[in-house]
């Protein structure tokens, strides 16, 4: 079955939150908004929180989700996360932006899940 843009990007967020989950880390939010876009995961690990953004395909025939953030995204990121940690009083945490990338086979199932730590300077 065909899954939409959207379908898509929930599934991988989806499965990166189980994935996450497996690994340790305590999902905090999902979907975080403010002016400046949007955070898909906030986790915590041990004791630093990590803003989590997922990118997912089906093929590589874009590009691969790695090639798919761009600079503007990730200066939207960083001033994401600073609104989040002001509003939850926690400027002074350990926090990192992290970026995993999804890969979707044919039958929507994970082919590949790809996790880069502190993968944007803030």
């Amino acid at each position: 079955m065909k899954l939409s843009r959207k379908e898509i990007g929930r599934l991988g967020e989806t499965l990166v939150a189980e994935y996450l989950k497996k690994n340790g880390f305590n999902i905090i939010e999902t979907n975080y908004r403010c002016h400046f876009g949007e955070i898909d995961i906030i986790a915590q690990e041990e004791d630093c929180i990590v803003f989590a953004e997922v990118r997912t395909k089906t093929s590589s025939g874009f590009g691969t989700p790695e090639e798919s953030v761009t600079n503007t995204k990730k200066k939207h990121l960083i001033k994401t996360a600073y609104i989040y940690l002001g509003e939850k009083d926690k400027m002074q945490a350990d926090w990192r932006i992290d970026f995993i990338a999804v890969e979707l086979d044919r039958n929507n199932k994970p082919s590949r899940i790809e996790h880069y730590r502190d993968a944007v300077e803030g």
